[in-house]
């Protein structure tokens, strides 16, 4: 369990300042902190700075209805309260402010997208195990909330929302494909195999490869601003269709699935939840067809393959 320090208030106060000013002179006003941006930080803001000596993460949170800030430090602190180390470090919160932060320990390691095959399949298996182990945590405060990007809110976008955007664009010649696949995915009886009542975990709700790295105590992760409930099938799921995942043979997921908790008697809500996960990643690269061009082809040349031969390795 970390030392937990206060927050540094008048780095705070000028970071916030900093961020509030005109965006052309932030980068000055931040080398001026001695305060580096870090990547990934999604719709929220990361930094690299030393307090103290000590290098530490700080990451200001959007605010909105999914209270990241509030998801994250309860997260950090149940990991720490357990002696995982394959994740940040809590040090402190402001969460009051109209720009809440979270003080972490700085994590550093190669990403797992940068490692070679052998070292990758590796750093999978860390993965599965690093993922097995935040599922056996007991869900209290906001982690009883459901996780971000539910299933509840796929099936939101596959019934009501893409639908309604295919509406708007009945010339395009995709969008006669994407009702097809649409229906057929209606037709398999997915969405009541996803509404069958599961055994809820801990998710961290964000399935995304980037946030994971290898490091001196094995496959850690970053980011847990979308945690919260969700059920062991759909997290393997996740991780096997994210589209950060796209290079990496259904082989080495095929062999890992064991290692993510789904057994024969997961198998049939993987499947369900595989299906509906990459059909929800074509409809989120639909809105993007022209400019992410390549990645919508290769997205639905997998959703056309899943609906057709199901998964096989």
């Amino acid at each position: 369990m970390p030392s937990f320090q206060s927050p540094p208030a008048s780095l705070l106060h000028k970071l916030r300042s900093a961020r509030a000013a005109d965006p052309e002179h932030l980068s000055e006003a931040l080398r001026m902190l001695e305060v580096c941006p870090l990547t990934g930080g999604r719709q929220n803001h990361v930094y690299a700075a030393a307090v103290d000596g000590t290098p530490i993460c700080i990451k200001i949170y959007k605010v909105d209805d999914l209270r990241r800030d509030e998801r994250e430090w309860a997260a950090l602190n149940l990991l720490a309260d357990h002696g995982c180390r394959q994740a940040p470090a809590p040090l402190w919160c402001d969460l009051s402010s109209p720009q809440p932060a979270v003080g972490m320990t700085l994590l550093r390691g190669t990403s797992l997208l940068n490692l070679d095959p052998p070292e990758r399949r590796a750093a999978l298996k860390g993965l599965a195990e690093t993922t097995q182990r935040i599922q056996r945590l007991p869900l209290s405060g906001p982690l009883t909330w459901d996780r971000h990007d539910s299933v509840a809110l796929y099936m939101h976008r596959l019934t009501r929302t893409w639908p309604a955007q295919l509406a708007d664009h009945n010339d395009d010649p995709l969008t006669a494909d994407m009702r097809a696949l649409l229906a057929a995915w209606h037709d398999s009886g997915d969405a009541h195999m996803l509404a069958r009542p599961a055994a809820p975990v801990l998710s961290r709700g964000d399935a995304n490869l980037v946030n994971w790295l290898q490091t001196g105590d094995g496959t850690a992760c970053v980011d847990f601003e979308f945690a919260g409930v969700g059920d062991i099938a759909t997290d393997a799921a996740d991780h096997v269709e994210h589209i950060s995942a796209r290079h990496i043979p259904d082989a080495d997921w095929h062999d890992l699935l064991p290692d993510l908790g789904v057994g024969p008697a997961e198998r049939s809500r993987f499947a369900a939840a595989q299906r509906t996960c990459a059909l929800r990643w074509l409809a989120v690269l639909w809105k993007q067809r022209i400019a992410r061009a390549e990645e919508f082809d290769t997205q639905l040349r997998r959703v056309r393959m899943l609906q057709r031969d199901g998964w096989s390795a």
